[in-house]
């Protein structure tokens, strides 16, 4: 099969290519679509792994495999990055000085945003949606607002309430203004970095699964693919490329926010925006998986979290792969028949750093210490222990 070679990770095995930006050529099953991105910055470490996922409790001869986006960086860690390659080699290439985008209080986009921007020189602006009581407040340092803060984004906090009057098109582009005003050169990306150019990241993705499949040992077939859905960039990039290449997995959403519906359409816009030709419907299964509603948890969710980890070792976020996993799941035993014998590739999304926003909820099933008790009987000398 034709392979690209001027894709965001085909240079980057030895890192030399990490950080640059170069003219980019579409998977040659996509190159009919319409505009193609004219470059791509290579911000992800791309391939991220496969591998076998040995989830308990599967119907027979079901196999998950996980897609472990979550290993793309350490700041930039997740599925925003591969947004962002193409986002971001756009505003170099318009001239832009400094970025700006909005979200939650804890978005993992916003701080992909934040950290890759720097990297690039670029000013960043992060319009973060907190509650009311909050909003007058200093934010604070837990989990993604640490490395925003840290790598010198400039917070603007605006109400639950305000942002769902305005709209988060209405805000950047206030600030889009506001900024031109002082002579800057602003580039705006929306929400989750989903935009028809975004939607790139997760087409290119797919090539680079369909490349891991053609050189791994296990060859394996996907007859599914699951991934949760917060903006709808993602699945609109992964059912879009796994229809148009060889793969020809059934894309599953599990939506932590809006209803299934508001992404059918969202993704539709996506879509048309590409000249895809294609309905959203027939592309992609999305269900409801947002529960008490968006970055809210249950007990439930939660305590599957940890079992999850303490079973195999892999740590899901809250907020998206989490509740993805835990709605994933939840359909099986609901449906086994439906699943059984399936080979199913999960993606995991990231967002690490969520998880220090649950740390009080999550604390009292996390009991798990001691005292070490060290008998009288074992000797004792000054000195002996050394503490580096």
């Amino acid at each position: 099969m034709e392979t690209n070679t001027n894709s965001p990770s085909s240079d980057n095995a030895g890192g030399y290519g990490f950080l640059t930006k170069k003219p980019y050529s579409p998977p040659p099953w996509a190159s009919h679509l319409n505009p193609l991105p004219s470059h791509v910055f290579s911000l992800g470490h791309l391939p991220t792994p496969i591998h076998k996922w040995n989830l308990p409790n599967l119907p027979n001869n079901t196999q998950v495999w996980l897609k472990r986006d979550d290993l793309s960086g350490m700041q930039l860690s997740g599925n925003k990055v591969r947004k962002l390659e193409f986002l971001l080699a756009d505003a170099v290439e318009q001239g832009a000085d400094c970025i700006i985008t909005i979200g939650g209080i804890q978005s993992n986009h916003c701080r992909a945003t934040a950290v890759a921007a720097r990297y690039l020189n670029l000013d960043c602006y992060l319009i973060l949606r907190t509650s009311k009581v909050l909003v007058d407040q200093d934010p604070g340092l837990t989990g993604n607002l640490l490395v925003e803060r840290l790598v010198g984004a400039h917070i603007e906090l605006i109400s639950k309430e305000e942002y769902a009057k305005i709209g988060s098109a209405a805000l950047t582009d206030f600030l889009k203004e506001k900024l031109l005003k002082e002579g800057r050169r602003p580039y705006v990306i929306p929400v989750g970095g989903s935009n028809s150019l975004g939607t790139w990241g997760y087409i290119e993705a797919i090539q680079e699964i369909e490349k891991q499949l053609q050189t791994g040992t296990s060859k394996v077939k996907f007859d599914d693919i699951v991934v949760a859905c917060g903006s709808g960039g993602t699945i609109a990039g992964l059912s879009l490329g796994s229809r148009l290449s060889s793969l020809k997995a059934k894309v599953h959403a599990f939506s932590v926010c809006d209803d299934p519906d508001y992404f059918y359409d969202f993704v539709q816009g996506l879509l048309d925006g590409l000249e895809a030709g294609v309905d959203s419907r027939d592309i992609v299964n999305i269900l409801n998986a947002k529960g008490l509603g968006y970055a809210l948890n249950t007990l439930e969710e939660l305590k599957f979290v940890r079992d999850i980890a303490a079973a195999t070792g892999v740590v899901l976020d809250p907020v998206y792969s989490g509740k993805a996993a835990y709605g994933l799941l939840k359909e099986m035993r609901e449906n086994p028949k439906d699943w059984e014998g399936r080979k199913i590739l999960f993606i995991h999304t990231g967002g690490l750093l969520g998880l220090y926003d649950k740390v009080e909820q999550m604390a009292p099933s996390l009991g798990n210490w001691n005292r070490m008790d060290d008998e009288d009987s074992v000797p004792r000398k000054d000195g002996t222990g050394k503490m580096f």
